[in-house]
């Protein structure tokens, strides 16, 4: 998943060229691209091969009292892109929410309760990426 992630900017810049390439230059471009997934091919193929041909892989039996290490790291990778991800989305929706209660309470002082109820249920997205990880650092 990590992978993945990391390589979407790519992958939609590689397919944003491959757009604009298309559409200026579109014999040559093609021949281009049919020649880069030939030999995509061909280096696929070659993995397959290497990956077929090889030996099984052994595992050592850990030492008495020694612990695998790194088994929580993903747990804690979660924890922190649920605090990082409900933190930046309570941001965005506190200040579209707190601008358009402010622009609210200018015009209408008496809807006060009502749009620090909406602002408040934006600022709960932060708590409940807070809870997410907290669950998640239990169960590590």
């Amino acid at each position: 998943m990590l992978t993945w992630i990391i390589a979407l900017p790519f992958l939609i810049g590689g397919f944003a060229a491959t757009l604009a390439l298309l559409r200026r230059r579109g014999q040559l471009a093609l021949r281009l691209f049919l020649a880069f997934d030939a030999m995509l091919l061909l280096a696929a193929l070659a993995v397959v091969i290497v990956v077929a041909t090889a030996g099984p892989a052994t595992a050592e039996p850990l030492a008495a009292g020694q612990v695998a290490g790194g088994s929580n790291w993903a747990a804690l990778l979660g924890a922190a892109i649920a605090v990082a991800g409900s933190s930046i989305g309570a941001a965005i929706a506190v200040a579209y929410t707190g601008a358009a209660a402010l622009a609210a309470l200018s015009e209408r002082p008496e809807l006060f309760g009502r749009a620090m109820v909406i602002v408040g249920l934006a600022e709960g997205i932060a708590i409940y990426g807070l809870i997410v990880a907290i669950i998640l650092i239990g169960r590590s």
